[in-house]
C-alpha cells in the first residue's frame, strides 16, 4: 500500500503544483487589489463568488476528457485516446463559450444581490473581463486533462508556474499604472488574467500538436478526428455529473459568500481571505484526487479491482495525513495569514477567527475530494452526485444560514455549516467507494 501511495503522490505532484499556481493567481489578484482598499477586495470576492458555480461546471466537463483518455490508455488504445481528445476539446469549447456568455450577462444581476453599492460598481468591469477569460482557461484545462490522463503531468505544471510571473508583471503594470500604462485598479487585474490565460492555452496547444510525446495521437488525426454522437454521450455521462458534483460544492461556498456579503463589506472581505487560504490548501487535495482518479480509471480499464482497492485506500490515508497537517498550520498561523491580503484591523481580526473554522474542516475537505475522485475513476457518478447534493444543500448551507442569522453567529455560522456539510460529504462518498471495492473483490 505504501508503494501505491508513493506512485499516486508522484503522479499528483505536478498536478498539485499546477493547481496551486492557478490558485496563486487568484490570491495574487486579491492581495494586489486588496492593497488599494478592502472594498476593492470585496468587489473581487463578489465576482469570484458569482463566477465560481458556472466556472467549476466547466471544469467538471473537462474532467470527462481525462477519465475517458485514462481508461483508453489503460487498454493501450491509442486511436481511442486521439478520438476522445478531439471530441472532448469541441465539447468543452462549446461549454466554455456558453458559460462565458451567461456570466457576461450576469453582471446585470449584481446590483440586485444586496451588496454594498460601491462594491458592485467596482465589480462590474472586472466581471466582464473575467467572463471573457473563462474561454481560454477552460480550453487550457481541456488540454491539461488530456495530458494528465496520459500521466504526462509536468507540461501543464510548467506552464502554470510560468503564468505566475507573467500575471504579477501584468498586474503591476495595469493595476497600479506602472510602465506608463493607465491605472486601471481592479479592471487591470481582469485584463492581466485574460492575457495570461490566453497565453498559456496557446502554448499548451502548440506543445500537444508539435511535441514528439503526443505525436502518436496526432498523426492519426485524419482517421480519428471526427465528431461522433456516441462519444459525446460517453463524455457527457461523466462530464455532467462531475460538473454537478463540483458545482454543488463550489455553489454552496459561493452562495455563502453572497449571503455573508449582505452582513457587511468587512465580513465579505474577511470571508474571502479565509476562503482563499482554504481553497489554496484544497488544491493539494484536488491534485491527489485527480491522480487517484486517473490511476483508478486506468486500472478500471483493465478491470483490476484489487489494484483499484489498494490505490483507493492508500490515497485516502495520504489525504488524512495531509488534512491533519493543514489543520495545524491554519490554527498556528491564523493571525499572520490574513496580513498577506489586507491591513484593515477589523478584517484581519474576523479573518483570523474564520481560519479556526477552516482548520477544523481541512480533514473532511481533503477526504471528500478523494472520495469523489475515486468514484469518478470507476464511473460511479450518479449516486455520488445525489449524496453531494444532500451534504451541501440539505445539511451544510441551511444549517450555516441558521447559525449565521438565527443563532446570531454571523459569518462564523456559515463556516460552521461548511464543517457539517463537508463532513457529511466525506462520510457518504468514502463509505460508498469502500463498499463497492469490497463487493467487487469478494
Amino acid at each position: 500500500m505504501r508503494i501505491e501511495a508513493f506512485k499516486t503522490i508522484r503522479l499528483a505532484l505536478p498536478i498539485i503544483i499546477g493547481e496551486l499556481a492557478q490558485m496563486a493567481l487568484h490570491i495574487i489578484d486579491s492581495a494586489m487589489v486588496g492593497s488599494i482598499s478592502y472594498k476593492h477586495l470585496a468587489a473581487a470576492a463578489l465576482v469570484v463568488n458569482a463566477m465560481n458555480i458556472p466556472f467549476v461546471l466547466g471544469i467538471g466537463m473537462t474532467i470527462s476528457v481525462s477519465q475517458m483518455v485514462s481508461m483508453a490508455h489503460g487498454r493501450r488504445d491509442a486511436p481511442a485516446v486521439s478520438h476522445y481528445l478531439y471530441n472532448g476539446f469541441w465539447l468543452c469549447t462549446i461549454t466554455a463559450i456558453a458559460i462565458a456568455g451567461v456570466m457576461f450577462f450576469a453582471q446585470y444581476l449584481l446590483p440586485y444581490l444586496g451588496q454594498d453599492a460601491e462594491v458592485v460598481q467596482l465589480a462590474i468591469p472586472y466581471m466582464q473581463l473575467m467572463a471573457a477569460s473563462i474561454v481560454p482557461m477552460l480550453l487550457f484545462m481541456t488540454l491539461k486533462q488530456f495530458t494528465d490522463g496520459l500521466e504526462f503531468t509536468r507540461t501543464a505544471m510548467l506552464l502554470s508556474l510560468l503564468s505566475m510571473p507573467i500575471n504579477i508583471f501584468l498586474n503591476w503594470g495595469l493595476i497600479y499604472g506602472n510602465m506608463g500604462l493607465p491605472r486601471m485598479e481592479l479592471a487591470g487585474a481582469g485584463w492581466a488574467t485574460l492575457i495570461t490565460r490566453t497565453l498559456i492555452f496557446i502554448a499548451l496547444g502548440f506543445i500537444v500538436i508539435k511535441h514528439k510525446t503526443f505525436k502518436r495521437y496526432i498523426i492519426i488525426s485524419q482517421r480519428q478526428w471526427h465528431l461522433k454522437k456516441q462519444t459525446w454521450q460517453e463524455l457527457l455521462r461523466i462530464g455532467i455529473p462531475s460538473s454537478l458534483q463540483i458545482g454543488m460544492e463550489a455553489g454552496a461556498f459561493a452562495v455563502s459568500g453572497i449571503i455573508i456579503g449582505t452582513i457587511s463589506a468587512v465580513a465579505q472581505a474577511a470571508h474571502q481571505i479565509a476562503l482563499s487560504c482554504a481553497a489554496f490548501t484544497f488544491m493539494v487535495s484536488m491534485g491527489l484526487a485527480q491522480a487517484g482518479s486517473i490511476r483508478v480509471s486506468n486500472a478500471y480499464g483493465r478491470k483490476n479491482w484489487q489494484k483499484i482497492s489498494v490505490i483507493g485506500k492508500s490515497t485516502l490515508i495520504t489525504a488524512l495525513i495531509y488534512g491533519i497537517i493543514c489543520a495545524l498550520l491554519f490554527a498556528l498561523f491564523r493571525h499572520q495569514l490574513p496580513l498577506f491580503f489586507n491591513k484593515e484591523p477589523r478584517v484581519i481580526e474576523l479573518a483570523a477567527f474564520l481560519l479556526l473554522f477552516a482548520a477544523v474542516f481541512q480533514i473532511s475537505d481533503s477526504t471528500q475530494a478523494i472520495g469523489a475522485g475515486l468514484l469518478r475513476g470507476i464511473k460511479d457518478v450518479k449516486i455520488p452526485t445525489l449524496l453531494i447534493a444532500i451534504a451541501y444543500w440539505v445539511v451544510g448551507l441551511p444549517s450555516g444560514f441558521a447559525f449565521a442569522f438565527y443563532a446570531g453567529m454571523g459569518a462564523a455560522g456559515m463556516w460552521l455549516g461548511f464543517i457539517l456539510g463537508l463532513t457529511a460529504a466525506s462520510a457518504f462518498l468514502l463509505i460508498r467507494f469502500l463498499r463497492i471495492a469490497k463487493s467487487r473483490n469478494a
